[in-house]
């Protein structure tokens, strides 16, 4: 089914309640965004208490999935989606799940960032880190994005740019612990940086799933544990279908 079919059907069905649950999705990843913003500035301005209400703040993002999944459950019971709008549903709730464990990383980053306030820092106040944090970052945004348009092709986008993430976590993991083999003295600085690094990792990984997600939406198509190449083909078939059916 078309992006544009599965619009119009949502559109002639049950759109009100379908577009207040969709404006609820990227209200909440909105403010994961913004948790992960603050989470890193906390670490980099070492400010204790930015990272500590980074932490506390995670409590309204756990209150936003539980109040979507109960719409969602709602709307299953009340309007038994069929075709196109159920696996709207059914993405959504996927989609949320992972970005309320986005907001998890970004708690962990605050609290770090509020222990690590008072520890001496190396000299490059975290730059690796702030660089892979600005790569999910860009994630995140192409996800909302990819998702608030119903776009395969910039889900696929996003899916690929996983594996930059991918490569700068590596790249962290094995300075830090070649720092650590050097001068035994900057084991804890290194544990800590692998630490922060793998929560920024695994947030890359929150939104490939989504992404992959929003594919399924669009094309009716499950790529999970799939290459990157074999996805890349399928949304390369599926469009070029879509084209020939139009």
């Amino acid at each position: 089914m078309e992006v544009e079919d599965l619009r119009q059907h949502i559109s002639r069905s049950f759109n009100a309640d379908i577009e207040s649950l969709h404006n609820s999705v990227l209200t909440m990843g909105g403010l994961v965004e913004e948790q992960l913003d603050r989470a890193i500035e906390a670490l980099t301005q070492r400010d204790s208490a930015l990272g500590l209400q980074v932490a506390h703040d995670d409590v309204k993002i756990n209150r936003m999935e539980v109040s979507i999944d109960e719409d969602c459950s709602r709307i299953l019971a009340t309007r038994a989606p069929a075709a196109g709008d159920l696996r709207l549903i059914v993405a959504i709730i996927k989609a949320i799940t992972d970005l309320e464990r986005i907001g998890d990383e970004a708690e962990k980053i605050g609290r770090l960032a509020a222990r690590l306030a008072g520890v001496e820092r190396p000299t490059t106040n975290y730059r690796e880190l702030r660089n892979l944090a600005r790569h999910v970052k860009q994630m995140i945004q192409g996800t909302l994005d990819a998702f608030a348009r119903l776009d395969a092709n910039g889900a696929l986008a996003v899916v690929k740019e996983d594996e930059v993430v991918d490569e700068d976590y590596e790249s962290i993991c094995r300075q830090a612990i070649t720092f650590m083999m050097e001068d035994p003295r900057t084991i804890s600085r290194g544990m800590d940086s692998m630490w922060l690094a793998r929560s920024l990792e695994r947030i890359g990984d929150h939104c490939k799933n989504i992404c992959e997600y929003v594919i399924y939406m669009v094309h009716g198509k499950d790529i999970r544990y799939t290459s990157v190449e074999a996805i890349e083909a399928e949304v390369a078939r599926a469009g070029e279908a879509a084209e020939a059916a139009s």
